[in-house]
């Protein structure tokens, strides 16, 4: 299995094309000239075994007992991790916009949970899966992903983890220089 590190992870990005440059609206609804396509990385599934090991490397000592994911984006990353640990991976998703457990997953009162994700950017998606966890009475004891493209401003109030760091420009919309320049837009991420 390859080793992870954060250039590594980034070398990986260049090279399977996941590395995106142009005029992106993120999930957070920022718009970027930048973008971290995970799903490019992860359909390798050596690199996805690769990462998911590194970050439960990372989070071990947190001792989860199940992985939490947001979906889509969070789902194979978090599998992987959940593998790597030796605990269930199960994910929440947006049922008429609200995330939720849904397909029968559950969790217990004081379970220890872990959130993973494949890019926080604004902690937007990991702060809804906490709620989730919280909500069932779990217990979030850290939180992490491939990428953290907040440049570390992603404000969890959990301990997290990240393979890289990058720090890409992130724009409100009505701010963008990409718009007032007049060039397209392109959604890329899974979020509607």
């Amino acid at each position: 299995m390859p080793s992870v590190t954060a250039d590594s992870v980034l070398d990986r990005f260049r090279r399977v094309g996941a590395l995106l440059e142009g005029h992106f609206r993120l999930t957070s609804g920022l718009h970027s000239p930048g973008y971290m396509q995970c799903a490019l990385v992860l359909q390798h599934p050596r690199e996805a075994e690769a990462c998911g090991a590194e970050i439960a490397a990372k989070v071990r000592d947190l001792n989860p007992q199940v992985v939490l994911s947001p979906a889509l984006g969070g789902i194979v990353i978090g599998q992987e991790v959940g593998r790597a640990l030796g605990v269930k991976a199960i994910f929440a998703e947006r049922q008429d916009g609200t995330l939720m457990l849904r397909r029968g997953f559950s969790l217990e009162p004081g379970e220890r949970v872990l959130v993973v994700e494949d890019v926080v950017t604004t902690g937007k998606s990991t702060r809804e899966t906490i709620d989730v966890a919280r909500a069932a009475g779990a217990t979030v004891v850290g939180a992490g992903a491939i990428i953290d493209r907040s440049g570390g401003q992603q404000n969890l109030d959990i301990p997290f983890h990240a393979l890289a760091t990058v720090s890409l420009p992130t724009y409100q919309p009505e701010a963008c220089p990409l718009c007032a320049a007049g060039q397209p837009v392109v959604k890329p991420g899974s979020r509607v």
